[in-house]
């Protein structure tokens, strides 16, 4: 397939794909606390692609292993946790339309990190993407009245380790396949901290096999296979032939995805909300276009 058609068709498996996850996130909580939720995906997911990892595994990059760590808690690790946690008091719609920022991040973290330069107009797209975010989180109440600013600086702070996750991969590992990749950060990095982290979320010790669990493991399992494990697959590869920019314009479409699905689930958004998506959006498109 040709590398710039091939680099379109990725995009939008992928916004499908993570489009649809923040759902699976919401319906896996209503079976599993967050934790729970967080180290099964990563589990089941390392289960999946042990055997490539077993496989290959002379073939294991030691010479980038720092890099590889770094990215598996940025990407693999840590915003696993920080949806499920902030998904237990906003929405998936909001949680979708946060991770939005995803490109504004790569724009401030690629200088600080890489010395990728931005340009003016960009970092105008960035300003006023910013000041949607702000308005989001301000808009965002929960049943009590409260503005919920907690949850969303989570997810804002997900959203900054997976701009690294990109940056890295990009700079320090674009020689390394990306199914490869994908089965050395979840079965040779991350296996031991996802089954710990399991043990220590009360999994194994309340373990029940009745019917809301096995519904739950479904969810979870979805999330996982297609969610983590598959999306990563795509996304590394999608790196690799593009820049950290544009792979990171996935988050541009997956918010129609994830408010789709909460609209279909019974989520609204109210007016102030919608203002601040639409600026979110608005400054990415802006900063998309900057040169």
């Amino acid at each position: 397939m040709d590398t710039n058609k091939e680099k379109w068709v990725l995009l939008m498996v992928l916004t499908l794909i993570w489009g649809s996850s923040f759902i699976l996130i919401k319906k896996s909580l209503q079976h599993f606390n967050p934790f729970e939720v967080g180290a099964l995906r990563i589990l089941i997911a390392s289960l999946i692609l042990m055997p490539l990892a077993i496989k290959h595994l002379k073939s294991f990059p030691v010479k980038h292993l720092k890099w590889v760590v770094v990215v598996a808690l940025c990407g693999n690790f840590f915003p696993m946790f920080l949806f499920p946690i902030a998904e237990t008091r906003i929405s998936s719609s909001i949680a979708g339309i946060i991770n939005s920022m995803l490109p504004i991040f790569v724009i401030i973290v690629g200088p600080l990190l890489w010395g990728i330069n931005s340009t003016k107009k960009q970092m105008i797209g960035v300003a006023i993407s910013f000041v949607g975010a702000c308005i989001l989180m301000l808009a965002s109440k929960n049943e009590g009245g409260s503005i919920e600013i907690i949850p969303i600086l989570l997810l804002l702070l997900a959203t900054v380790f997976y701009a690294i996750n990109v940056t890295t991969v990009k700079a320090k590992l674009g020689s390394i396949p990306a199914k490869m990749l994908s089965a050395y950060v979840f079965s040779l990095v991350l296996f031991l901290p996802s089954l710990v982290s399991l043990a220590f979320a009360g999994f194994f010790t309340n373990f029940k096999a009745d019917a809301n669990f096995w519904e739950g493991l479904g969810f979870v399992s979805l999330l996982s296979v297609f969610g983590t494990g598959l999306a990563m697959m795509l996304n590394y590869r999608l790196v690799n032939i593009s820049t950290p920019l544009f792979s990171s314009s996935v988050t541009l479409l997956m918010p129609i995805v994830a408010v789709g699905w909460g609209i279909i689930d019974g989520e609204t958004l109210n007016l102030v909300q919608i203002g601040g998506a639409m600026l979110i959006v608005s400054g990415l498109i802006f900063l998309r276009t900057g040169k």
